[in-house]
């Protein structure tokens, strides 16, 4: 395991096809896009609508000066020739405004009228835009008095718009131009920025490839890093403790195991390897058998209890539940101890009754090793106590007994499977240390949990009982 982590590639978030720096960038980038794009419409329009207001306003200007000059002073033939010579002061050689007036009076005509088929658009305000084949004019007509020898005259004045139509049309290149730099430069920046803020992620992603077996007690850095990772790292760390305590649990299982089954075994194998080293008598025979065959059973229920256990880690509940006396079932358990309680010198008493669903094969097996457990450890002529209390949670079920107290450190851990007080195993031959871990499978199985305390030399353990279970 340490070596495939050891060898694992160094992977990054800038390294993978996901990588979180681009994707910030890229949304950076769209919202950017769609802001530049608002504010470009928006843009647009505005110098739309003020070079189109320009455009009036110039034609609009140029009319109203023409039409001032005929209806106040161009009263007669030789005023007329006066505002002709006005008129070719105020036209541009380039021809982009023109000045039209028609009349009856050939004598108070100027300029070119424009053709009738011609084609034209208005546009509101009395102005229209007419497409001639070498230009387009934006135009601006109206009737001007009689005034003297004048008759009344149409004067009609064109202004070429291509000037404002390429101002219109740079500026809009010049917006679309600033918008798509603005847009690269905000994805650029935005990378560089969650970049930035993702250097700790990183950090955080080296840390974790150093992480293996060899080094369970290593944690990522909590330090320096934003609130928002700062929850996630202690997180994960709570997490690697509780990998570290479960790791060090599976050793220390693993090498209980190990003990547990090499100890019959190691009996079996020498024992057989002393009867074959000479011949043996029957009766030699017959005993080596004998004590061959508590070995083996002794083999067989640590291998069942494991199976037992393996099975309640993987969620098995009790079935075939019957509601039962409490008190009762107890009694049924405590039958098959008596001589065990007579060998030690202890007294039973069980105080309390009530009733739970339990399934009474697994309930007893519980019980039983509970009254072997303190019949173990009672001093001699004691009572052993069973209490049996109902309460809104279920049943609770105790085992007192007199004895040498057992420290807090070691009562945390009593219903550890192969955990023993006295690590030495001294008592290995009659106890493997599995008995309180399946009192805590079945109270599990049942809906309940397990306690135990110590203290003025007298140990408690128990367990509770659902009163049902919802199937």
């Amino acid at each position: 395991m340490s070596k495939a982590a050891s060898s694992s590639p160094h992977v990054t978030g800038s390294a993978t096809g996901h990588s979180i720096a681009r994707r910030l960038a890229l949304m950076f980038a769209l919202a950017a896009a769609g802001v530049f794009f608002a504010v470009g419409v928006a843009l647009y329009n505005i110098q739309c609508n003020e070079l189109h207001r320009h455009q009036r306003q110039e034609i609009l200007t140029r009319y109203e000066f023409v039409e001032s000059l005929i209806a106040r002073r161009m009263f007669n033939t030789e005023k007329w020739a006066l505002l002709e010579s006005k008129l070719k002061e105020l036209t541009p050689q380039e021809g982009n405004v023109t000045y039209i007036v028609t009349s009856d009076d050939p004598r108070y005509r100027l300029g070119t009228p424009f053709p009738s088929d011609v084609k034209t658009v208005k546009e509101g305000g009395g102005v229209q835009r007419v497409f001639m084949p070498e230009r387009t004019y934006l135009t601006l007509s109206g009737r001007v008095p009689p005034l003297g020898d004048r008759p009344a005259v149409m004067l009609t004045v064109g202004v070429d718009p291509s000037a404002f139509d390429t101002t219109s049309h740079a500026l809009n290149v010049a917006l679309v131009i600033a918008s798509l730099f603005g847009v690269a430069a905000v994805a650029a920046l935005g990378w560089w920025i969650a970049r930035r803020s993702l250097a700790a992620v990183d950090d955080l992603s080296r840390h974790a490839q150093e992480l293996g077996p060899k080094k369970l007690s290593e944690r990522l850095p909590v330090c320096k890093l934003p609130g928002e990772l700062a929850g996630l790292v202690l997180s994960f760390n709570g997490a690697l403790e509780r990998v570290e305590q479960a790791y060090m649990q599976l050793s220390t299982f693993n090498a209980d195991v190990a003990h547990e089954l090499r100890t019959p075994l190691g009996n079996l194998i020498g024992q057989t390897q002393v009867i074959l080293s000479r011949e043996r008598s029957v009766a030699e025979l017959e005993e080596v058998l004998q004590s061959n065959l508590e070995e083996l059973e002794r083999l067989r229920t640590i291998i069942n209890d494991m199976l037992f256990l393996a099975q309640a880690d993987r969620g098995m509940r009790a079935d075939n539940l019957v509601r039962a006396s409490i008190a009762q079932e107890v009694g049924k358990s405590a039958e098959f101890l008596d001589m065990l309680l007579e060998d030690a010198g202890c007294s039973l008493k069980i105080e309390g009754d009530a009733e739970a669903a339990i399934e009474p094969s697994l309930f007893g097996r519980a019980i039983t090793n509970l009254l072997y457990n303190a019949i173990q450890h009672c001093d001699r002529c004691s009572a052993i106590v069973i209490r049996i209390a109902e309460s809104e949670d279920g049943v609770a079920i105790t085992v007192s007994n007199r004895g040498m107290p057992i420290a807090a450190h070691h009562v945390e851990r009593l219903f550890d499977r192969f955990y023993r007080v006295d690590s030495s195993r001294t008592d290995s031959r009659n106890s493997h240390g599995l008995g309180l871990a399946i009192v805590k499978a079945i109270a599990v199985m049942h809906g309940g949990t397990v306690f135990a305390q110590s203290r003025d030399n007298e140990t408690t353990i128990g367990l509770t009982i659902a009163h049902g279970i919802a199937r």
